[in-house]
C-alpha cells in the first residue's frame, strides 16, 4: 500500500509545513485510491515527520480493522513544487484490536505441554545450561566438572537451580500447600525423606513412603504429610473409665423374705 506518485489533484502548495498539513484532502484522495470501494473515515490527526514531511490520519472503517488509521504521508521537494505523497500504509491506531506479539514456540511451551513422542530440543544459548567443564559454585558437582566421559556437556546453572528451588518451594509439594500445613511434622525430618545432592540437598529431597501421596516425588525439605515415619498414635481411650472397687472386708447380712 505505498504510492511514490504525485497524487491526481495535486495542487503547488510551498514546502513548509503549514502547506503540507493544509493539504488534508490530498491526503484523502490518496487514501481513498487505497481502501477502494471502502469509504475513508474522518481526519484524525497531523503528525510532522523528519525530513519536513507530514502525515494525516484517517480512520480506515474498514470490516475487521475496528481502530486502525489510514496513514498518508505527503512531502515537497522545496518552494513553488508539486506536493507528492510519499506512502500511504494501514497502521494500528491505540484502541486497534492487534494479535498479540509474536513469540517463538520455544518461549510458549508451558509445564504440561510436552506429550507422548514429542520432542522439545534445547536451545544452545538456554540460561538455565552451562558447559559441564566449567568452574561451578557447587561443591557436588566442582570437582567432577573437569572430567571427560561424564556423558554430559551442559549442566545446570546456578541460576537455573535457584529458579527450579524456588517453582518447587510453591507447587502441590512446598510447605505452603494445604496437606504441609496440616502436617504433625516436616519432610526434613523423616526417615523416609531421601535428600537431594549438592546444593539442592538443603532444601528438596525426595519421598521414599509408598504410602505418602508424595512417594516418588521431588518434595521440599518444609512439605509434610499424615505419612511422617515419626508420628505417634495415641492409642489410649478417648473416655476415662473408672476403676471398679470391691471391698469385702465386711459382709452386710440381709433378712431372707420368704416367697409364698
Amino acid at each position: 500500500m505505498i504510492a511514490d506518485t504525485t497524487a491526481p489533484g495535486s495542487a503547488n502548495f510551498g514546502a513548509n509545513h503549514r502547506d503540507l498539513g493544509e493539504a488534508s484532502e490530498l491526503a484523502r484522495q490518496a487514501a481513498q485510491a487505497e481502501a477502494g470501494e471502502h469509504p475513508v473515515g474522518e481526519h484524525v490527526e497531523t503528525q510532522t515527520e523528519d525530513g519536513g514531511a507530514v502525515t494525516h490520519l484517517f480512520d480506515a472503517d474498514l470490516p475487521g480493522y475496528r481502530g486502525w488509521r489510514w496513514s498518508v504521508t505527503l512531502a515537497s521537494a522545496g518552494p513553488g513544487t508539486l506536493v507528492t505523497v510519499s506512502e500511504v500504509v494501514l497502521l494500528p491506531g491505540p484502541d486497534a484490536l492487534v494479535a498479540p506479539p509474536w513469540l517463538p514456540w520455544t518461549q510458549r511451551l508451558r509445564a504440561g505441554d510436552v506429550g507422548v513422542g514429542d520432542l522439545v530440543p534445547t536451545d544452545p544459548g538456554d540460561p538455565r545450561l552451562v558447559p559441564g567443564y566449567l568452574i561451578d559454585d557447587d561443591p557436588a558437582v566442582e570437582p567432577l566438572s573437569p572430567e571427560l566421559g561424564l556423558g554430559r556437556l551442559r549442566v545446570l546453572s546456578r541460576d537455573a537451580r535457584l529458579a527450579l528451588v524456588q517453582r518447587w518451594h510453591d507447587s502441590e509439594h512446598g510447605p505452603d500447600s494445604e496437606m504441609a500445613r496440616s502436617a504433625p511434622d516436616r519432610c526434613v525430618s523423616c526417615g523416609f525423606y531421601l535428600p537431594l545432592g549438592g546444593l539442592l540437598a538443603a532444601a528438596l529431597g525426595v519421598c521414599g513412603n509408598d504410602l505418602s501421596p508424595a512417594d516418588g516425588q521431588v518434595v521440599h525439605a518444609e512439605f509434610g504429610c499424615g505419612a511422617h515415619s515419626e508420628v505417634r498414635v495415641d492409642t489410649s481411650p478417648n473416655v476415662p473409665v473408672a476403676e471398679l472397687v470391691y471391698d469385702d472386708a465386711e459382709l452386710e447380712l440381709l433378712p431372707r423374705t420368704p416367697v409364698e
